[in-house]
């Protein structure tokens, strides 16, 4: 796959993110700038997960982004459709702080194999753009978690101020294709690029939580814009 529309095909994004797997927080942390450390934390102080809850971590992949909630008590899932991910995941946190609080699980984000009302918190970071029905996402998310159960979602996004705006969309059409022609795995950055360039805006993801089913839907952005966090509700 060398272009990202808005019809991702499941095996081809999956297929790319098993290629990265051993690198992909490595590469993350760089194309940040270390950002995405901060990101983590703000998730993590924005779901407010509490000791013996039970969170959904989607599209975790390694489980980088899960380990955060393990340090504040909970039990956490983290659940990701790339076998090459998870088995690196698996083989990093078998030994660590986490083990026992930690788990990993094969799963689609279109079907998500758990029961209805299983989890008190769902998150899902970077991941959300990568499914091809992002309304039926937001709904199976909905789907397992408990009432008045909470969602957060870490996404890209659209930096409000026009010049920022414009530097930050000259980056993603210019900047990522020369690091793409430097990598060994060329597609990951042009889709990274393409993926982001077509995601909605703040206000336009927040309708689509809306429209889902949430509840209490609001956002917060982080590094101007560039990152926003939109949070929710399922409805008691």
């Amino acid at each position: 796959m060398t272009r990202a529309s808005l019809d991702k095909q499941p095996a081809d994004v999956a297929a790319m993110f098993d290629r990265t797997a051993e690198r992909y927080d490595l590469l993350n942390s760089l194309m940040t700038g270390g950002q995405d450390r901060r990101w983590r934390r703000a998730v993590r102080r924005a779901l407010d997960v509490r000791d013996g809850e039970l969170v959904l971590d989607l599209a975790a992949g390694t489980g980088t982004s899960s380990v955060p909630f393990t340090e504040a008590g909970a039990r956490c899932v983290a659940c990701d459709f790339s076998l090459g991910m998870l088995r690196v995941g698996t083989r990093r946190n078998g030994g660590g702080p986490a083990a026992g609080r930690l788990g990993f699980v094969a799963g689609d984000a279109l079907r998500l194999p758990f029961a209805d009302g299983s989890f008190d918190a769902v998150t899902i970071s970077f991941g959300l753009r990568n499914v091809a029905d992002t309304g039926q996402a937001l709904r199976e998310l909905l789907r397992v978690t408990r009432p008045g159960g909470r969602l957060l979602v870490c996404e890209v996004s659209r930096p409000p101020n026009p010049l920022l705006r414009l530097g930050h969309r000259l980056h993603l059409r210019y900047g990522l294709p020369l690091l793409a022609k430097a990598s060994s795995n060329p597609d990951s950055y042009t889709y990274l690029a393409e993926s982001t360039l077509a995601w909605p805006d703040q206000a336009a993801l927040a309708g689509l939580l809306g429209d889902a089913g949430w509840e209490a839907v609001r956002w917060r952005d982080l590094t101007f814009g560039v990152v926003a966090l939109h949070q929710g509700r399922r409805p008691a």
